[in-house]
This record gives structure tokens, sequence and C-alpha cells, in this order.
């Protein structure tokens, strides 16, 4: 099939080098030429493990073509995918503004008939929205379909390639019949491709995204709880997580979530309900939970250290919102980093694919070290924001010989407490008793 995608980041880009790789010819488009030429050069503007191998492949083999040619695109696709920025607004409702501009632009442009798919995340009736932009542009028939992702940064391909499920939202039977063409390839081990209305599509996404959200606020709160009454956030975690109706992944307590999806999803489902009059009382809970617990080891170095942190030296390993990915939006470590320079502290910080995004963010207000050794030198302490598998089993003796103290405050429990207890440490975590050197 003849596949066009509009817009080349994460979603964009992961859904036409998969869809190359079944045999289609995907022809990607973007506004931004640097961009576009990088790509036709065949250089990977995002890190996810696995993408360069397909994305080299199907360029070399003249499936996937890149760029900014609208018109083009538009002329050569049977099914054309919108897969652009919804960033919240002021009001912390999605901006369609990407979306609906995309939508016009091509509806100026259709000869023939097309399938347009929402591949972002929306709100509850956008496909109408979309639709009537073309019915004021284009006598041309088209179905507008939602079709929202559910890729996790660090496993995107594999969750393309092989999805727990699809979903759908058309109520064309000749939309219905080409996307399922479309997925045919991907859903072989027997996963569903799940068809519905395009409204309960939209809402599926918002829903499925805010739940896992809840559930990793949820265990937050339990380690917090935990630490007051010294119990172990960790055997309540397999106790719970054992039970089949909770299941046992999103159980793990850290430092609050992060990332391009669950915030401003959260939001803009809590939004969408606010402006039909329904109190999402759950979710703006979950709203403030999370915004507390980004800083939480702020809160516990205050504590340790009598409430005065000017003139401290940290290092911190991680600034990626998740381990695998170069994604720092709404990490919570950006969130530390602030409120430990606001108290007078400094920083030098270490992580494997993150920093170069930081330091275009946040420039010299940090210090950036070459490894993850480098960065304790002279630090009183050690901070762990992302859970990197450089950073699971250290030399803990080389640590030693570069932190001041033996100090480490971890946001996402990497170590056993027994193991930190006999190299003498004092370390604290999530949600487990406080061991002390």
């Amino acid at each position: 099939m003849k596949i066009a995608v509009i817009g080349t980041g994460y979603v964009g880009l992961v859904t036409g080098t998969c869809l190359s790789e079944t045999g289609n010819n995907v022809i990607c488009v973007d506004i931004n030429e640097t961009k576009v030429q990088q790509m036709q050069a065949g250089v990977v503007p995002i890190y996810e493990p696995g993408l360069d191998v397909l994305f080299h492949r199907n360029i070399a083999q003249g499936r996937l073509t890149f760029t900014t040619d609208l018109a083009h695109a538009v002329k050569e696709a049977q099914i054309i995918f919108m897969a652009l920025p919804t960033p919240p607004g002021g009001d912390g409702a999605a901006d369609l503004s990407y979306i609906l501009g995309a939508a016009k632009d091509i509806s100026k442009l259709v000869t023939s008939y097309k399938v347009i798919v929402n591949k972002s995340t929306v709100p509850v009736g956008t496909a109408d929205k979309v639709q009537a932009v073309f019915a004021a542009h284009t006598d041309v028939e088209i179905d507008v379909v939602s079709n929202p992702e559910f890729l996790r940064e660090g496993v995107a391909v594999e969750d393309f390639m092989k999805p727990d499920r699809v979903v759908i939202g058309t109520r064309s039977e000749r939309a219905q019949k080409l996307m399922n063409e479309l997925y045919g390839p991907y859903v072989r081990q027997g996963n569903p491709i799940l068809f519905m209305d395009e409204r309960s599509s939209e809402l599926t996404k918002y829903a499925a995204n805010s739940f896992l959200a809840t559930k990793i606020t949820f265990m937050n709160e339990v380690a917090n709880l935990c630490e007051i009454v010294d119990a172990d956030v960790d055997a309540v975690r397999k106790g719970i997580g054992s039970d089949a109706r909770i299941g046992k992944r999103f159980l793990f307590p850290g430092i609050g979530y992060g990332g391009s999806c669950f915030p401003k999803d959260v939001q803009a489902l809590a939004k969408s309900a606010d402006e039909h009059n329904y109190d999402f009382q759950i979710l703006r809970s979950v709203m403030q939970v999370n915004e507390k617990q980004k800083t939480i080891i702020v809160d516990k170095l205050l504590k340790y250290y009598k409430g005065d942190l000017k003139g401290k030296h940290f290092a911190l390993w991680g600034l990626a919102f998740k381990p695998e990915t170069d994604d720092i939006r709404e990490a919570p470590a950006l969130y530390i980093i602030d409120e430990l320079v606001r108290q007078g502290a400094t920083v030098t910080a270490f992580d494997p694919e993150g920093m170069a995004n930081v330091k275009g963010l946040i420039g010299d207000k940090i210090k950036y070290a070459e490894n993850q050794y480098e960065a304790l030198i002279g630090a009183d302490a050690l901070l762990i924001a992302t859970e990197w598998s450089v950073f699971r089993n250290p030399d803990f003796e080389k640590m030693e010989e570069s932190l001041s103290n033996k100090v480490i405050f971890d946001g996402r429990n990497l170590y056993d407490l027994q193991k930190m207890i006999d190299l003498g440490y004092y370390y604290n975590s999530v949600g487990r008793k406080l061991i002390y050197n």
C-alpha cells in the first residue's frame, strides 16, 4: 500500500518506518528542511533502540522516503497518517492547531478517495472536527479514522511490530477494510484489531494512559506511607502484583512519571471532563501527587542536611524521563535540578543519551560528565533519577574513591538493601527502610 505520514516526530517516524517494514511504500513529510535532508542522508533524528536497523534497511530498499513536498505525498498515498504534536495549551486542553491546520492543507490537495488517520493523541470529538475541515474545503470523498498509538519509548519498535492490540475508530466499511489490510501483518500472533466508533477510540487512548499514570501514582503513595510505618514497598508490590486482577506492571515506585504522554494526557482528559461539567476527581489527585513526587528527593535531602543545601554539590545519574530514550520532556530530573539550584546547590549530571537535550534546554545551569564515575568527583551525595541498566551494577569501590561521602539518594530503588549495609553507605530509597552507614 502507499502511505503518507505527516510529521516525523517520535510517533510519526516510528510509524512510518515500521509500516515500510511490511512492504508498504511510505513517504514521510516534515516542514523542517534540515531534518528531512538529514533523514534522506540516513541520519535517525531520535534515539530509539532497534529503529535504526529498520530505518536504514527500508531506505536502502526504496520503501521509505522523506520529503517536504506535501502535495507529492498526498497525491501518491491511499492512507494519510497525521502524526502531529498536540501540546497542552495554557488551560491544559490539547492544542489541535497542528492537526486542523494539516487537515486544511491536505483537503486542498486531495483529488481522489483517501483515508485520513489521526495517529496523534487527541480529545474526544477531534475526528468530527477534522471531518468538518475537509467538508468545508473539498467535495472529494474521504474518511477520517482514529488510530491512537500505544508505543512505549525504549521498546516502540517492538510495540508497533507486535502490538497488544490495534484500536481503530471508524464507522466506514471502506475505511475499515483498508485499515484491516494494513494492520493484518502485525497481528498474526492473534492479538486483536479492535474496531469501534471514532469517539470511543479517541477516549480509549486517554483512558489507558490515565489509568497507568494512576497506577504509578498509587504505588508512589503506598511507598511514601511505607516509609512512615516502616514497611517495605518491594514486599507490598510483590504481594499485590501477584493478584491477577492487579498485575505486576506499573507497580514500581519512584520519583513520579514524566515523558511526552502521561503528563499531558492526564491533564487533557481532566480538562475534557471539565468542559463537559464532570469533576474527574481521581485525575486531579493523580496530577497533584505526581507533581510533589518529582522533587521528593529534594525534601529528603533537606531533612538529611538539616534544611540547608547551600554550597552542597550533588552527582545526578539520569536525566531522561525513563531509560532507553533521550526524551527529557517532563523528566523528574529537571524538576530536581531546578529545586537544587534554587536551594544554592550545584550539580554534575550524567545520562547515556539525554545530556545533549538537557544542555540545549538549560545550558550551563549544571555541569555534565563524560561518564557516570566522573560525575561523582567531589560530590556530597549521589542522586539517581533514571534507572538506566548501566547504573544497576556499578563499581562501588570506584564510586567510593570519588564521592566525598558515601551517601546515595536513589529515586529508582536500584540496589539491594543488605548490600548497601555491607558497603557502609547511607542509602535512602523510595518506600524502603533507611540504611545508615
